[in-house]
């Protein structure tokens, strides 16, 4: 991804369940970024994983794997990528958990890192800190009742192959996946795309992105208000081109929770040592309180289903 400040340049059917008697009160439904670490530590101990490597399949497995664990059905997307180094077979992978509208949200990520032959990228915060939270978030949403079709996208190709950030350089899945939506006449049940990207950062600051629909910037920056992390959702807008660009040009509104701030990016100290269980929890409670606004927000722009 590629960003500029302003003020500085820069599928399987649940399985049966005998019935519970209810209880009340509910629990509120919590985010265990200890769960969340897990997974990110697994996906650094795969070593470097841009598009097409052996490791970045290891990474795709454990994703499935973590999906078949909570019953999530989930299908692979696989297409060939025309790129500055030849063409390059990648995969998306997407997960349903089902909501009582046949609509849907997005919660998307890369999983893919930026490939360097000159040092070892391990992308603990730029990949693996926001797959990681994308896999807790899918724990926790497949037991909750929700209002909207929870869409899950695990996006190859996000990194440029070459150096620097330049058309058509970049975004390979999402751009896959909106052309093969769109074209299917399905992109317009995907109502909104929550898309997550760097989040690890131990300083964590999360700046809102002038290329996310506002109304979604306002919930979720709210949202931060609300939990007390107001001083890591900071209200200074900057531009950022991501994974979010293809859906925000194909008219799917969209919003990119991403921190840019972070001297390690696309470095080998983007490590363990720089990244932290805490920032994940942070990330995780907003999205988890912003969600309900969000759905709110779409059902009063749609008709509900019959």
């Amino acid at each position: 991804m590629v960003a500029t400040l302003f003020f500085v340049a820069c599928s399987a059917d649940a399985k049966n369940q005998a019935p519970v008697a209810p209880v009340a009160p509910v629990a509120p439904l919590k985010f265990d970024s200890s769960r969340a670490w897990i997974d990110l530590q697994r996906q650094v101990a795969f070593g470097p994983r841009p598009a097409g490597s052996p490791a970045l399949a290891q990474t795709r497995q454990y994703i499935e794997s973590q999906l078949k664990a909570i019953d999530v059905p989930y299908r692979e997307q696989t297409f060939d990528a025309m790129t500055p180094a030849g063409i390059i077979r990648m995969t998306n992978i997407i997960g349903t958990i089902p909501g009582r509208r046949p609509d849907r949200i997005g919660i998307a990520t890369h999983y893919d890192t930026k490939r360097f032959a000159e040092f070892k990228f391990l992308g603990a915060s730029d990949a693996a800190s926001s797959t990681a939270a994308t896999l807790e978030l899918a724990r926790v949403l497949t037991n909750r009742r929700n209002e909207y079709t929870i869409e899950l996208l695990f996006l190859d190709g996000e990194e440029a192959v070459n150096r620097e950030w330049r058309d058509p350089d970049n975004t390979y899945g999402s751009k896959y996946y909106v052309k093969a939506a769109q074209q299917a006449g399905t992109l317009g049940r995907l109502k909104t795309l929550i898309l997550l990207d760097m989040i690890g950062d131990r300083d964590l600051d999360i700046r809102p992105d002038t290329n996310s629909a506002r109304w979604l910037n306002t919930i979720v920056w709210g949202s931060a208000a609300r939990l007390g992390y107001s001083s890591t959702f900071i209200p200074q807008d900057f531009t950022v081109e991501d994974d979010h660009l293809p859906f925000v040009e194909a008219g799917v509104p969209s919003i990119d929770i991403i921190d840019l701030d972070y001297p390690q990016w696309h470095t080998a100290q983007d490590d363990l040592d720089h990244v932290s269980a805490r920032s994940l929890q942070i990330v995780g409670d907003v999205v988890l309180d912003a969600l309900p606004q969000i759905e709110q927000q779409i059902a009063g722009n749609t008709p509900p289903a019959r």
